[in-house]
């Protein structure tokens, strides 16, 4: 029984609606990752000391924002505009889309910070490509646990955002979930980085070839945006709507 019903899960995975979604999430990763990283890098290109700099905190915060809201709007109807592997894996574990499905985000939201990273190394010619970093008084767990922070605050607005019972917020779901992510960033930029996107990190890492204390952007994330799901779906909203035609590809708003 079990093997028959992943075979089906899978089957669902590669029709080409879903192969839609999956070009929609490559599209609209491919310019949130552009965005944020381009922006760090260019505040180090304009500033001599970026690092401390408050005003380059500021920029890249802005930068998230808008590339956030955007990046969401344009794959919302198609694919839901998740944007982000933390995001996948909390709806993935809320059971709002299969494994199969997630694993497939996974792979396209991969590839394309991995594509992003890739030309801004090869156009910016003598820049280096960022990677996060976390604060020197900080350890990886403290870190860890920031970054999870960040990703519940993200994905729980993201399942807001995404809520029928929420009213028709349109175009201003995707720009809600952007405030909150440039919020996070001004909150946590100088201590963990401020990523709460393990593709984020990752293609940075790939194309700058430093792996530091990767793992904090994989593990924090994942695990608060598991809780931001089941709390909110599990407690604070539990069964007040249909449970199917809630969050199909077309209504679940993501970053």
């Amino acid at each position: 029984m079990a093997p028959a019903m992943l075979t089906a899960r899978f089957k669902q995975s590669v029709t080409p609606l879903a192969l839609r979604a999956y070009l929609a999430e490559f599209i609209s990763t491919f310019f949130y990752v552009f965005a944020v990283v381009g922006s760090t890098m260019a505040s180090r290109k304009l500033m001599s000391d970026a690092a401390t700099d408050p005003s380059s905190l500021t920029l890249v915060a802005v930068a998230n924002t808008f590339a956030l809201s955007s990046s969401i709007y344009i794959a919302a109807n198609i694919s839901g505009g998740h944007v982000n592997p933390a995001v996948t894996f909390g709806m993935a574990v809320g059971g709002h889309i299969s494994v199969p499905t997630a694993m497939f985000y996974w792979i396209s939201q991969m590839l394309a910070s991995v594509m992003a990273c890739l030309i801004l190394k090869v156009t910016t010619v003598s820049q280096h490509v960022t990677t996060y970093a976390i604060a020197n008084e900080m350890t990886g767990f403290g870190a860890s646990m920031v970054e999870g922070v960040l990703a519940f605050a993200l994905v729980y607005t993201v399942y807001a955002a995404g809520d029928p019972r929420s009213g028709p917020l349109g175009a201003i779901g995707p720009l809600a979930i952007g405030m909150m992510g440039g919020a996070m960033v001004l909150a946590a930029g100088p201590f963990s980085g401020g990523s709460m996107n393990p593709a984020l990190a990752f293609g940075s890492a790939v194309i700058a070839g430093r792996f530091k204390n990767q793992a904090v952007y994989w593990v924090g994330p994942l695990i608060g945006a598991a809780v931001a799901g089941l709390l909110y779906d599990n407690v604070v909203f539990p069964g007040q709507a249909p449970p199917a035609p809630a969050r199909s590809n077309s209504d679940v708003i993501g970053a």
